[in-house]
C-alpha cells in the first residue's frame, strides 16, 4: 500500500471514528436533555405554588404552608372558621370529589337496605375507560352496596344507578337540580352541578370554599366517613349479582396506604385530565375537627399537601371555649342584664354563655384581639341572643346567650347551696339579671298601682258632694212620706 493510499484509509477510519463517537454521544446528550426539561406536571406544580395564599394577607395569622394545588382551604368543621384560603373561589372541576355530594343526598332520602336496579343508560353511558365496576343491565345492589362502590372505587355507573333510583327516571337533570339544590342549602356560593359522578362537563364546576361547606354535612354523617376508609368493597354473589364484586380502595391516605394519615376521618379522590388530581378530606385531633379541600394539584402530592395543612391546622390554632375565657363583654345597653355578680351575690343566672360554644382561635393572637357583636335574632326559643366573634373581618365562630330557667339550670329564684355555688358566678363568665333595676321598676309600679286604686273606690263611692247629698236625702224623704200617706188611705 503505497503512503498515499495508506494516508487515505486512516483518513477515513479516523473520520468514521469520529462519526461513531459522535453518533454514540448524541443519545446521550439528548436524553440529558430531555431529563433536564421539566414536564408539564412540574410546570403546573411550580406554577401554582407560586400563587399568593389569602390567608397569608392577614396581620398577625400564621403563615400556611406552600401548596401545588391551585386552589385550596382548610376550614374548621364546626364553626366554619377558614385557617388556609388559597384561590378558595375560584372554579374548578370537581371530578370524582363530586360523589361526596351524590352520597350524601343518597343517605339523607333512602333506606339502606332499598334496592337499586341497573338501567341500560346507567350502564352503557358510563365511558369504559372511566372508574366502575363493570355492573350490567338488570343487575341489582342494595343501596349501602351502592355508597360503598361509588365512595370506594369511584364507580361512575353505581352513581347514575342511584341518580334514577331517586328520581325514577334517566334524565340526569332531574337529579342535578336535586344536588345544585342542596348544594345551595349546604352554603354554597360557586358551583354547578350536571351529573352525579363528575365526568367531565363544562357546566360541571365547583370551588374549594364550596367543597368544604358540602364537606361539613358529609363528614358529619358517620357512615359515610367509615365507607371511605375501608379498604375493599366485598359484594357477595347474589340471583342478580352472580360473580359478586370485590374491589380494592386506592385511595393512599387511608390506613394502610402509603401516604396513610393518622387521624383522618374520611376523604374522597377525584382525577380527570382537566380537574388534574383533587382531595376532599376531613381529619381530627384533640377534639378540633378539620376539612381539606385541595383542586388542580398533582399527584402524589395532593397527599402531601392535605397532610401539610393539617399539621398546619392542628399546630397553630386551638379551640377557645367562650364561656371560659370572656370576662369583658356585658350587655348594659339592654338596662336589665349585665356581666358580673347582682347586689345580693344570691341570685342565680338568668342567662349564660352556652358552655358547648366554642371559636377559633390562631396562637399567635390573643382572644383580647378580636372582635365581637351581638345579634338578638335567633330562631331557637331557647336563645336570648348569638355572640359573633371575628378577626380582621374573619369569622372565627359564635356562642350562644342560652335561657337558663327551665330544666336543670337554675334561675333567679333559686337561693344557692354552698360557698361553690357562689364562686362560680363569681367567675364573671355567666350574665345576671340586675335585681336593683327589677326591684326598683316593681315598687314604682305597685305604688302606682295601689294609688290609683286608692282614688277610683273614693270616687266610686263619695264621687258627691255634701250639699248636692243633703238635698238628696231631703228629696228621699218627702217621696217616704208621700207613699206613707198613699197607704194610710187605702188601710181598710
Amino acid at each position: 500500500m503505497s503512503v498515499s493510499r495508506k494516508h487515505f484509509t486512516h483518513k477515513y477510519i479516523r473520520l468514521f471514528a469520529a462519526a461513531l463517537c459522535a453518533g454514540s454521544l448524541l443519545p446521550g446528550a439528548a436524553i440529558h436533555a430531555c431529563a433536564s426539561a421539566p414536564s408539564a406536571a412540574e410546570l403546573l406544580l411550580q406554577t401554582n405554588r407560586s400563587l399568593p395564599v389569602q390567608s397569608d394577607e392577614i396581620p398577625g395569622w400564621p403563615a400556611g404552608p406552600v401548596t401545588g394545588a391551585e386552589s385550596a382551604i382548610l376550614m374548621e368543621a364546626q364553626t366554619g372558621t377558614i385557617l388556609y384560603s388559597k384561590n378558595i373561589h375560584q372554579r374548578e372541576y370537581p371530578a370524582s370529589t363530586t360523589k361526596i355530594l351524590t352520597t350524601l343526598i343518597a343517605a339523607e332520602q333512602c333506606q339502606m337496605d332499598e334496592i337499586v336496579t341497573f338501567s341500560h343508560d346507567a350502564v352503557f353511558d358510563t365511558p369504559w375507560d372511566s372508574s366502575h365496576i363493570a355492573m350490567d343491565v338488570g343487575q341489582e345492589l342494595t343501596m349501602e352496596q351502592c355508597l360503598n362502590a361509588i365512595l370506594i372505587r369511584s364507580a361512575n355507573e353505581v352513581c347514575y344507578a342511584v341518580a334514577e333510583h331517586i328520581t325514577g327516571t334517566t334524565n340526569w337533570q332531574v337529579f342535578s337540580d336535586i344536588m345544585n339544590e342542596r348544594a345551595a342549602e349546604l352554603g354554597c356560593l360557586n358551583s354547578h352541578f350536571s351529573n352525579p359522578n363528575g365526568l367531565p362537563a363544562d357546566d360541571h364546576y365547583t370551588t374549594a370554599y364550596d367543597l368544604a361547606m358540602i364537606g361539613r354535612g358529609f363528614f358529619a354523617n358517620e357512615m359515610l366517613c367509615k365507607i371511605t376508609l375501608a379498604p375493599r368493597i366485598d359484594f357477595p354473589p347474589t340471583d342478580k349479582l352472580p360473580q359478586g364484586k370485590l374491589e380494592n380502595n386506592h385511595m393512599e391516605i387511608i390506613p394502610g396506604g402509603t401516604y396513610a394519615y393518622e387521624y383522618l376521618v374520611g376523604c374522597k379522590t377525584g382525577y380527570t385530565d382537566d380537574a388534574r388530581s383533587c382531595l376532599v378530606s376531613c381529619a381530627e385531633k384533640n377534639g378540633m375537627k378539620l376539612i381539606c379541600v385541595v383542586m388542580k394539584d398533582e399527584a402524589p402530592y395532593h397527599y402531601r399537601d392535605t397532610i401539610s395543612l393539617f399539621e398546619y391546622g392542628f399546630s397553630n390554632f386551638e379551640k377557645v371555649y367562650v364561656s371560659q375565657t370572656e370576662t369583658r363583654y356585658n350587655i348594659d345597653n339592654t338596662g336589665l342584664f349585665y356581666s358580673g355578680n347582682d347586689i345580693f351575690g344570691s341570685s342565680q343566672p338568668f342567662l349564660s354563655l352556652n358552655k358547648d360554644d366554642f371559636i377559633i382561635l390562631p396562637r399567635t393572637i390573643s382572644f383580647e384581639d378580636v372582635e365581637s357583636s351581638i345579634s338578638y335574632e335567633t330562631a331557637d326559643a331557647n336563645q336570648a341572643a348569638v355572640i359573633t366573634y371575628a378577626y380582621q373581618g374573619l369569622n372565627l365562630g359564635s356562642v350562644r346567650v342560652d335561657f337558663t330557667v327551665s330544666g336543670d339550670d337554675s334561675s333567679i329564684f333559686d337561693m344557692p347551696s354552698g360557698p361553690e355555688e357562689t364562686s362560680e358566678k363569681e367567675d364573671g363568665h355567666i350574665v345576671f339579671v340586675n335585681v336593683t333595676v327589677i326591684i326598683i321598676g316593681c315598687a314604682v309600679l305597685g305604688g302606682a298601682l295601689l294609688i290609683w286604686l286608692i282614688i277610683h273606690i273614693i270616687l266610686k263611692n263619695y264621687n258627691i258632694s255634701p250639699r248636692s247629698g243633703r238635698r238628696s236625702w231631703r228629696k228621699r224623704n218627702r217621696h217616704r212620706r208621700r207613699r206613707a200617706r198613699k197607704h194610710k188611705d187605702y188601710d181598710f
